[in-house]
């Protein structure tokens, strides 16, 4: 793939933005800004893994006995590259004014999915009930728009887990294909942090591909470092991890170094340096 410098982190985000800390209103609408962002897709392989999303939704956290909750935020037609979204950087998707209130559900709808390889393959995937009904991500705890603010949340698309790899890469049987299946997580912001740093080796030389993630509750955050050693883990809720960070051998088998509480605070960015020993032969 040809490494755009400023466009490579992971993740599809959905920000639905906080900022502007002007005061709080009697405003009875606020701002909903809404953002893409990319987990990570094995860069090695893969030159593009494409969306096209068609509409968007939110529903408003109420009662069933109040009528349709689902806003219609944007049904704009538009196509992500989702590896032109890493480590932190973002696309916006929707930026409108909303009601006030509390929010609990996005509905994304996807009207179509692709790879294109390194190798100029291209494969065309079916979008499970995409176009259809939405893919359904809900927002826990749900995010709260205030009036005259902005409040942010971050829809973070797993390309590694969203596009599942039929056969063996690495054989020369090779890729048989994909399945699209959309893995969307979303993270409120203002109850979030981030991890980010360098990568290298005990020579002061950085490691591009080292694989970065922490895991929490069944979730995987995940990141590769760019031709500059840097990674970035974003709109991570708040709490205590495990960093993991892997990179292939000479052996072509993992070295992983591992480190323990790493404690993420909301609204703060930690800065967590990995260096792995270059073994003596």
């Amino acid at each position: 793939m040809k490494h755009k410098p400023l466009i490579f982190f992971m993740m599809l985000l959905l920000l639905i933005m906080f900022g502007c800390e002007k005061g709080v209103d009697n405003s009875d609408t606020g701002i909903l800004s809404i953002k893409l962002m990319d987990t990570p897709f094995p860069i090695d392989l893969v030159l593009e893994a494409n969306v096209k999303i068609i509409k968007v939704e939110v529903r408003k956290a109420q009662s069933e006995s109040e009528g349709d909750p689902f806003l219609i935020l944007s049904e704009k037609d538009s196509v992500f590259n989702l590896l032109e979204l890493q480590n932190g950087i973002t696309a916006e998707l929707v930026e409108i004014e909303v009601p006030v209130g509390e929010y609990d559900l996005v509905r994304l709808y996807v009207d179509s999915a692709g790879i294109e390889l390194k190798d100029q393959t291209e494969y065309d995937l079916k979008v499970p009930s995409g176009p259809q009904t939405g893919i359904k991500i809900f927002i826990d705890p749900p995010i709260t728009v205030v009036g005259g603010l902005t409040s942010e949340l971050v829809l973070d698309f797993d390309v590694s887990q969203s596009f599942v790899v039929q056969g063996n890469p690495y054989t020369a049987a090779g890729i048989k294909g994909f399945i699209f299946k959309p893995v969307v997580r979303a993270a409120n912001v203002s109850i979030s942090g981030s991890i980010e740093g360098m990568v290298t080796d005990d020579e002061s030389n950085v490691l591009e591909n080292a694989y970065v993630w922490i895991e929490d509750n069944g979730k995987i955050y995940s990141s590769f470092t760019g031709a500059e050693g840097h990674y970035a883990l974003s709109a991570i809720p708040a709490g205590t991890y495990t960093v993991n960070v892997s990179k292939k051998n000479d052996s072509a088998e993992m070295d992983v170094v591992t480190v323990e509480d790493v404690v993420v605070v909301a609204g703060n960015r930690i800065v967590l340096d990995v260096i792995f020993l270059v073994k003596e032969e």
